[in-house]
């Protein structure tokens, strides 16, 4: 799938474009051109199945689950061994059932149920646990609101989320064409749970993920009033037919505040073809949006925005599924808020963040929610949904060379790590002591380093540059012994690899949580990294370091973490 660099802003990400399509030729892959819209929204309309388990080599592939399927987030060399026949392994989760008991009223969401689950569990409670959703609240949930749940569950560190596979599935695969890949799937009635969560769905409010974590969530009515700069509507989370039709419903014959930059990314072909033929993509450019390129875009930090000015403080709402800071465009003074789509359409219209007026000023529109049925009549042009096939290239049978050119700077073939020879390691440097939340954004971080995601020692120059140095308070910022002074990260990890000298990284809770990205395991291993030593670790990050030969270690007593001082000399025995 190509849904991450397809800006064209010059020749460099249509080259990448054109090397992995040669490689999905040669290998016998489907090839889902740029364009065709984000991974995880695509493979739910198109090739999910219930019941069958998926792996996938982002954290968000867990959007599977809405139609029933075991869809579980991986590292790129976990689906690789796969694709190629081999085993994956993961330890066995916990199960944890989340009773879901009522209905949705006007204006609460799915994204609503999601953050509920995420204000009672935590990011990290999921970790080690799948989720699995049931009760009669179910049956008021599409598929495509069922989708918006599973695929956030990634922020609970859970393993995966799952939905029952149940006619409310069936009626979404009919509308794809697809109904022969039903099967109804149901749990057991005497399953047993390692946690019972109830939520009475009647009792949500409007809510919204606050500053700079998705379990920071609170009520429209504890967040108050701010001003609102900018809106982004898209993401494998919201970018369903569902979703925009819910926007476009909001928009029609309304104007966006003049205060306010709204941009939309329909998530697939699919629901970008719907929306022009039924007249809603009308509504939503007359009402004053931008319309970007179905793919993931401002959600990976695929924009620009203030960067010429990182002190200007401002605020951002979003539809997406992480709001970590600086994800968005580098600066700190971002301050990144996660909604549903009514909730940032109400508050793109009003320019604020002040929920309670506004239904006066939609003219008390009731947020109703928008259904998948047939239309009536053989005049209208859409009946379910459109194929959308067109956007893939099946797998060829010829035979396919590919090439890189040795002086590119964005692909590079790798070559094998040095081995190692198992003994002690020993006197190894601090390489950084890292303080409090630590992610793979911190760790490797994306925007405009995504251009580099094919050349491993180019984009290792950002290994760990989001990281807090415990010692000074700074990022990017370490001692570094070989000059007794003051390096980045990777510039002090570079002197240590070329003197022959492996070093130690150590970490607070959850090291690594969030994006699956492999490049935050593969760039400490490049740079000769030999331990990463943590409180503890995200699922997916934890198996990345360990199938690239990283020694993912945990503290026997956390309390230990505060003993590790600057100028440390540590060895692993």
């Amino acid at each position: 799938y190509i849904d991450h660099n397809t800006l064209q802003t010059g020749f460099e990400n249509a080259d990448d474009h054109r090397f992995i399509q040669s490689v999905c030729k040669k290998h016998g892959i489907y090839f889902s051109r740029p364009g065709n819209g984000i991974c995880h929204q695509v493979h739910l309309e198109r090739f999910g199945i219930p019941g069958k388990t998926l792996i996938g080599s982002d954290s968000h592939t867990p959007t599977g689950g809405g139609i029933g399927m075991l869809a579980m987030g991986a590292g790129g060399l976990d689906v690789a061994v796969a694709m190629g026949g081999g085993t994956y392994y993961i330890p066995m989760p916990k199960m944890t059932r989340i009773n879901l008991t009522g209905y949705l009223k006007p204006w609460v969401s799915a994204k609503d149920v999601i953050l509920e689950v995420l204000r009672i569990m935590s990011v990290k409670g999921g970790v080690g646990k799948i989720i699995e959703y049931g009760g009669e609240g179910v049956k008021t949930l599409s598929v495509p609101e069922r989708a918006t749940i599973t695929n956030m569950g990634a922020e609970l560190g859970a393993t995966t989320s799952i939905f029952p596979s149940d006619e409310i599935t069936l009626a979404f695969l009919k509308a794809q064409g697809r109904e022969n890949d039903w099967t109804e799937i149901l749990p057991d009635e005497d399953a047993e749970y390692d946690e019972v969560i109830d939520i009475d769905l009647c009792s949500l409010t409007p809510m919204a993920a606050c500053p700079h974590m998705p379990d920071n969530v609170k009520t429209t009515d504890e967040i108050g009033k701010i001003k609102v700069d900018q809106v982004a509507i898209g993401s494998c989370t919201n970018s369903s037919f569902v979703d925009m039709m819910k926007v476009a419903s909001i928009l029609k014959g309304k104007t966006i505040a003049p205060s306010v930059s709204l941009c939309i990314a329909p998530g697939s072909k699919q629901v970008l073809n719907m929306l022009a033929l039924n007249g809603a993509l009308s509504d939503m450019i007359s009402a004053g949006a931008r319309i970007l390129e179905s793919a993931c875009g401002p959600c990976i930090g695929q924009w620009k925005r203030h960067t010429d000015d990182p002190t200007r403080k401002n605020s951002i709402v979003t539809s997406f599924n992480r709001n970590f800071a600086k994800r968005a465009d580098g600066n700190p003074n971002t301050y990144a808020f996660v909604a549903s789509p009514e909730l940032t359409m109400a508050l793109t219209i009003a320019g604020d963040l002040c929920f309670n007026p506004l239904k006066d000023r939609l003219m008390n529109h009731d947020g109703e929610k928008v259904k998948l049925a047939e239309p009536e009549g053989e005049e209208l042009p859409l009946r379910g949904f459109t194929s959308g096939n067109e956007g893939y290239i099946a797998p060829g049978g010829t035979k396919t060379a590919i090439n890189v050119n040795p002086a590119s700077q964005r692909l590079q073939l790798l070559t094998p790590f040095p081995a190692w020879d198992g003994q002690d390691i020993l006197n190894m440097p601090l390489l950084i002591k890292a303080q409090g939340k630590c992610t793979t954004d911190h760790i490797s971080m994306a925007g405009p380093w995504l251009r580099f995601r094919g050349h491993l020692e180019n984009i290792s120059d950002n290994m760990l540059m989001g990281a807090v140095n415990a010692f000074n308070g700074e990022t990017n910022n370490v001692w570094n012994r070989s000059t007794n002074t003051y390096g980045t990260v990777s510039g002090t990890a570079k002197m240590y690899k070329s003197e022959g000298i492996p070093s130690i990284v150590v970490a607070e809770e959850n090291y690594g949580e969030g994006s699956s990205r492999e490049h935050a395991a593969m760039e400490p291993r490049f740079l000769n990294v030999r331990v990463i030593l943590a409180k503890s670790f995200a699922r997916i990050h934890e198996t990345n370091l360990k199938k690239q030969g990283m020694l993912a270690l945990t503290f026997a007593d956390k309390a230990d973490y505060d003993k590790i001082q600057e100028h440390d000399l540590l060895s692993v025995i």
